[in-house]
């Protein structure tokens, strides 16, 4: 389905951890920040904010709008989803908001090696069939330990929604 014309381009950006103190995780940082680009650079022009309360306040959904704020994306431009306690509650919690929205096509805003998982998600909840278009956006970051330990740790996830998953 082609995107209506007029219908806002939305990017949904995927929770990850708060610290102590409310302070963002370098991934929560790195995704939020990387959908304010989205929006100053006129690729979106709507931020969903995606993510609950972890074990640590305040959600990640309002620690990602702080960001995005700070980095000049006004309040009029952010929308909150803030329940969520995974990738399948983050895609199943924003439809609705993202239907209220009028969204056309979303941009999921993830890590490279979360994106596959997280499109899958979205493909078998029927998320690219409600709104215009679906494609991924992730942020660039240098190869580190704790990356490629995360992106073997996909292997398995990514295996348990491709066999269980369904809308």
């Amino acid at each position: 389905m082609a995107a209506q014309q007029g219908a806002p381009r939305v990017a949904l950006v995927l929770g990850a951890a708060v610290w102590a103190g409310g302070r963002p995780s370098p991934t929560l940082e790195r995704r939020a920040l990387h959908a304010a680009r989205l929006w100053r650079a006129g690729e979106v022009s709507l931020v969903l904010a995606s993510g609950g309360l972890g074990r640590h306040g305040p959600s990640e959904a309002e620690v990602i709008a702080r960001l995005c704020r700070e980095a000049g994306v006004p309040d009029a431009a952010i929308c909150l989803e803030a329940r969520s306690t995974s990738t399948e509650e983050n895609l199943r919690f924003s439809m609705p908001l993202l239907r209220q929205m009028g969204a056309g096509e979303v941009v999921l805003v993830t890590d490279g090696f979360h994106a596959p998982r997280a499109r899958l998600a979205a493909r078998r909840l029927g998320l690219a069939r409600q709104v215009g278009g679906l494609r991924s956006a992730s942020p660039k970051v240098a190869l580190s330990g704790r990356r490629i330990r995360a992106g073997l740790r996909e292997v398995p996830a990514y295996l348990w929604y491709a066999l269980t998953l369904r809308a």
